[in-house]
């Protein structure tokens, strides 16, 4: 395989401005919606991440806009509701907040705002949520008469302190509970002590105590003038409760400073940053305070001695390599982390209980959708974000460079040209973009509109760019799209809706030659359902609704025959082109105006859907209809990550098609000239899906089940260093040579390239990975056994557990106990998190999934012969990273396919400044870090 290492493309990372938790802490018996995290940025972009036990799946992303930022979010969780003996949970919703005198509600399912309120005050600097009412004070009726949910409370850069009512699933403005001061001292952090009082830091040297039944003033506590050769007043940056009601604030001379909860005085102070601390967490339980600062340093402090312990610092270190802005925890279900985040755009996950004796992990700041796309056809490179899309052509690779590791990045001038940019019109955000595979159609998507262009080669005379024309499209594409996806032969556009409906459209071309034709679109959009999966009426109505049908994958097979969608439940919907085309049908034409009102009509009517099925309206003689066999692929156990169908090859054997002509077409009468065709193309239709957690699955879809490939290999017999891996694949790049016997498979990741050969079957797993040791280097792993999930080590969510001989706590995590020279027992130090029974580990074999009785069917291929020669069964790479995407150039390498690995280094990146400790190597020594 040839490749091109490339590092031309601008893609902007973006700060992170806020994070949030649908939940802080989940108790065992607590019936709640999956927790997920909310991570908003300065672009206007919000990022919702499912933990996933640590697997951590970016799972969308909620677009912004021009001038748009996300500076604040929280989650509220409605009361949950008893109905007819049935749990209804409720509703998981979010809020933001962009230094506005709005506060907006998102609609998760749809990717769009579902309301907005604001009024007369000023900017919204922060925003916390009302506790909830807890089970035990519903029980004994001391809260009687109260809405047992959340309220909003917000305080503004003009010392307004404003309620926000979110019963009855709304949002309005309350009450403003303090009107804007005289002294001009802005609000800037905000939390509850309880359901009534209200905790306000402010730019005075202040922190001010309401109550919000009547909002009067409770208290008012000062924190003295700043330091000399500073500004006078103070900046409270953060502030947080601790579970017994004492009070944590972070402020603008670097101080951690904690406050008597029930008198309102000051406790103590911590000098633990040299520069402001911007954000602070505390722990469920009380126990532990960490904060983050500009100075870049993140800071755990705990309870020191006995009698009346102090707080006290047990460690600082530098995460991140800018200002720590924003953090927020999750504690419960196995899981105890907290994330931070900045202007260096990386969320960090940090373990919480677990502190000292786990890793962290930083994840990825490029995005799990890809957002480099290419045209094999013409060397073309498409890049998005934001609101502009960029194409670039790549040259041929020189034999000198395709031999030496070191000429591997070409000159620019020569290795890469930029012939078109395209910018978008309007506020919005771009949510998707395709080209087709010959270079001549581009689509983009916002979440209001759909804009398709025709691109042209210029004449020699005008130089390499490509002329760009607009396409008239449909009324119906006005709607917005979350997905689009061009077919392998240009011909057709799938187009996914906010809502995850989706439709196939279809273009046709005037002219003989490309630079003469003229893309035009079919008026009739083919309208297609997925199965109706028989989900609870109950679960649809709470908790996060019909989140988990949204649709994240489209893949089209290489014949553009077979269409295949996926949600983030693990739903794989197919669907198949029947019939043949025949340019010359004009029967639909008088029926546009059927269609267009059909369209317009409720898409939820279910008699209309039959009938659609049973007459089908053509488009050329063809029409999408739904996979006869879409009902025996299972649901997968995760999200899937990776739809792919695998290229044909002369050793698969083709599927007949079931016909009722000579040649698959009907016969015509004199009734029916043009009759249609149902019949099931003859095509390649094995699917090739990778989940979040890293399972390979391969679906013959016009069968339904899984291929003999598949059930030969199933994911326990992958290599362990690639089932350990944290990052989810991104995408995949297939090398199938016929002639060389050759069918390979390219994963990638942010920072991995894996190659597995899928003409035969993988070895089984060595025997010194069975006797606990690494089959890559040798070394015999820890004996103390670590119960693991799908292959991967269970920790506290956050990176993997720090061995007993790297340990920086002086101790390990267990004290032998010894009597007369023997081990009577072994006394736990620390906390096993990997004992928690609300875990759901998978080890019990005894369990059978949809997959595996799928697997345990009757294969007639039996096994394959074995191959003796020296090609590897994989093999991989972490040389490139950050990736940010692996594109196709060519089909015609000389070593196999021509491919791009684009890659996005953040120190590359145009990072916002920091405010201290620039060129800090230059200046300080080796005792100051």
């Amino acid at each position: 395989m040839d490749i091109h290492r490339c590092r031309f493309v601008p893609y902007p990372p973006s700060t992170i401005n806020a994070l949030a938790f649908s939940h802080s802490h989940i108790a065992e018996d607590q019936k709640t919606a999956p927790p997920k995290l909310a991570v908003g940025r300065a672009n206007g972009d919000i990022e919702i991440w499912n933990p996933m036990n640590g697997a951590w799946l970016q799972e969308t992303i909620i677009r912004g806009g021009l001038d748009r930022s996300i500076d604040g979010l929280v989650w509220t969780q409605d009361p949950n509701e008893e109905i007819h003996g049935s749990t209804i949970i409720g509703r998981s919703r979010l809020f933001s907040i962009g230094y506005t005198t709005t506060v907006t509600e998102w609609d998760l399912a749809k990717g769009r705002p579902l309301r907005q309120a604001s009024g007369t005050h000023g900017e919204i600097w922060c925003l916390a949520a009302q506790p909830p009412l807890s089970q035990k004070e519903q029980s004994n009726g001391a809260a009687a008469g109260q809405w047992p949910g959340q309220h909003l409370i917000a305080g503004c850069t003009d010392g307004a302190l404003v309620l926000y009512s979110t019963r009855d699933e709304d949002l309005q403005l309350q009450k403003v509970l303090v009107r804007p001061s005289s002294k001009k001292a802005k609000i800037i952090s905000v939390t509850f002590q309880d359901r009534n009082i209200v905790i306000a830091g402010c730019s005075d040297s202040t922190i001010r105590i309401y109550d919000i039944r009547n909002g009067s003033m409770v208290r008012q506590m000062t924190l003295g003038i700043g330091p000399a050769g500073g500004p006078k007043e103070i900046i409270v940056w953060s502030v947080k409760v601790l579970k017994n009601g004492n009070i944590v604030s972070g402020d603008s001379t670097g101080e951690v400073r904690i406050w008597d909860g029930k008198t309102y005085t000051f406790m103590q102070r911590i000098k633990g940053h040299r520069q402001d601390v911007l954000s602070l967490v505390t722990s469920f339980d009380g126990t532990t305070i960490i904060s983050g600062g500009m100075d870049r340093r993140t800071v755990v402090y705990k309870q020191v001695g006995k009698g009346k312990p102090r707080w006290a610092e047990v460690s600082h270190r530098r995460y991140h390599n800018h200002d720590v802005k924003t953090m927020a925890s999750l504690e419960g279900r196995g899981i105890s982390v907290v994330v931070s985040g900045g202007p260096d755009a990386s969320p960090t996950v940090l373990p919480l209980n677990q502190f000292g004796f786990e890793n962290q992990r930083a994840l990825p700041f490029l995005p799990q959708e890809n957002v480099i796309h290419s045209a094999s056809k013409r060397r073309l490179i498409l890049g998005w974000w934001e609101r502009e899309v960029s194409i670039w052509r790549l040259s041929k690779q020189t034999k000198s460079s395709t031999g030496s590791e070191e000429n591997e990045e070409e000159p620019a001038a020569r290795n890469r040209k930029l012939v078109a940019k395209v910018l978008i019109k309007g506020e919005a955000n771009i949510t998707s973009a395709s080209v087709s595979d010959d270079g001549s159609l581009l689509a983009v998507a916002t979440s209001s509109d759909i804009k398709v262009f025709q691109l042209r080669m210029k004449g020699s005379e005008e130089g390499d760019g490509l002329k760009i024309s607009k396409i008239a499209c449909p009324t119906s594409f006005s709607s917005g799209a979350r997905l689009v996806k061009f077919s392998p032969d240009s011909k057709w556009l799938c187009v996914v809706r906010p809502d995850s409906q989706f439709s196939v459209a279809r273009f046709t071309s005037s002219g003989t030659s490309s630079a003469s034709s003229n893309a035009s679109i079919h008026p009739f959009l083919s309208k297609l359902t997925r199965l109706d999966r028989q989900i609870e009426k109950f679960t649809l109505l709470g908790g996060l609704g019909s989140y988990d049908r949204t649709v994240t994958q489209i893949a089209f097979s290489p014949d553009s025959r077979i269409l295949a969608v996926s949600d983030l439940a693990g739903y794989i919907d197919t669907f198949v082109l029947a019939g043949d085309e025949d340019l010359t049908r004009t029967d639909l034409v008088a029926e546009e105006n059927d269609a267009a009102s059909s369209h317009s009509s409720s898409d939820s009517e279910s008699d209309s859907e039959s009938e659609e099925e049973s007459n089908p309206r053509l488009v050329y003689g063809q029409h999408w209809t739904r996979n006869p066999a879409a009902f025996s692929i299972p649901k997968l156990p995760s999200t899937p990550v990776v739809l792919s169908f695998r290229p044909a090859t002369s050793s698969k054997p083709v599927l007949k098609a079931l016909t009722n002509g000579a040649n698959g077409t009907p016969h015509a009468t004199r009734n029916n000239p043009h009759p249609i065709s149902n019949s099931v193309p003859a095509v390649e239709d094995r699917l090739f899906v990778v989940t979040a957690t890293s399972d390979i699955y391969e679906f013959e879809i016009l069968k339904g089940g899984l291929s003999p490939w598949s059930r030969r290999n199933p994911t326990k017999v992958f290599p362990e260093d690639f089932r350990i891996n944290k990052d989810q694949a991104r995408g995949c790049i297939w090398d199938i040579s016929a002639s060389s016997s050759r069918e390979r498979v390219w994963l990638w990741g942010v920072g991995w390239l894996w190659m597995f050969d899928l003409s035969r079957d993988l070895p089984p797993p060595a025997l010194e990975q069975a006797n606990g040791t690494n089959g890559t280097e040798g070394v015999k792993t820890s004996s103390r056994k670590r119960k693991r999930r799908g292959g991967k080590e269970i920790t506290a969510g956050a990176g993997s557990a720090i061995p007993d001989r790297e340990l920086t706590t002086g101790i390990s995590r267990t004290m032998s106990k010894y009597v007369h020279e023997e081990t009577e027992e072994d006394q736990a130090l620390v906390k096993d998190p990997y004992s928690n029974s609300a875990m759901d580990l998978d080890d019990d074999e005894n369990q059978v999934s949809a997959l595996e009785l799928s697997r345990r069917e009757n294969s007639q291929n039996g096994q394959v012969a074995e191959q003796e020669d020296d090609r590897p069964h994989h093999w991989h790479t972490y040389k490139y990273r950050p990736i940010l995407g692996m594109v196709l150039i060519s089909e015609e390498g000389e070593a196999g396919p021509e491919v791009a690995i684009v890659e996005r280094p953040i120190w590359e990146a145009d990072l916002p400044p920091r405010y201290y400790g620039d060129q800090e190597w230059e200046k300080r020594g080796v005792d100051e870090l």
